[in-house]
């Protein structure tokens, strides 16, 4: 049984799918050990519904520490499913392969600082793009930098909001999260 620890920060709807995957099977093998936000949230909740062990570490310089202390020896994977706080050089050093993140873009676009949420999907309504997505990938030291796991596109309409893109992607995110989670449990 493979142990993941899932790290939120919102109202954690990809938590939820995360969670229904593993229940219904397609998720084989594996269970939520723990979930930790950084902020209070409506995904601390979710977690307590499901009866999984939940904590709250306030975001800041000390997060990293904080969270390597909590953080079960067991853990074979560490999922950022909407979780906006960075982690530090070193933590992210230390679980090098162990550690992957949703982002809703199709990354090397519209990554890095300051892209997150409805900010990277303003940004793809006012870009020329003629597609945007979804992108899970490893995570490394850079933000939104780590080698892509899992990508999928679909096309922008013609009057397409940054609202409904996100609807969109929304949607994509729970397609590809559980198969990407699956393809990194089978390599550890």
């Amino acid at each position: 049984m493979k142990n993941i620890v899932v790290l939120i920060s919102g109202s954690g709807t990809n938590l939820q799918r995360i969670v229904d995957c593993i229940a219904s099977g397609e998720i084989p093998d594996a269970k939520i050990s723990m979930v930790i936000a950084d902020r209070e949230c409506f995904g601390l909740q979710r977690a307590e519904n499901a009866g999984i062990q939940n904590y709250l570490i306030k975001r800041g310089k000390s997060f990293s520490e904080n969270l390597k202390k909590i953080l079960p020896e067991n853990t074979d994977l560490i999922v950022l499913a909407g979780f906006l706080s960075i982690l530090d050089k070193e933590f992210c050093e230390n679980f090098s392969g162990k550690i992957i993140n949703i982002h809703p873009a199709l990354l090397p676009k519209f990554g890095g600082k300051g892209m997150w949420g409805m900010n990277v999907h303003q940004a793809v309504i006012e870009s020329p793009e003629k597609q945007s997505g979804a992108t899970v990938h490893f995570v490394t030291s850079g933000i939104d930098e780590g080698e892509i796991i899992l990508q999928k596109s679909l096309e922008i309409g013609e009057n397409e909001t940054a609202e409904s893109l996100a609807e969109k992607v929304h949607q994509i995110e729970y397609e590809i999260f559980p198969k990407a989670i699956n393809l990194v449990l089978m390599d550890s």
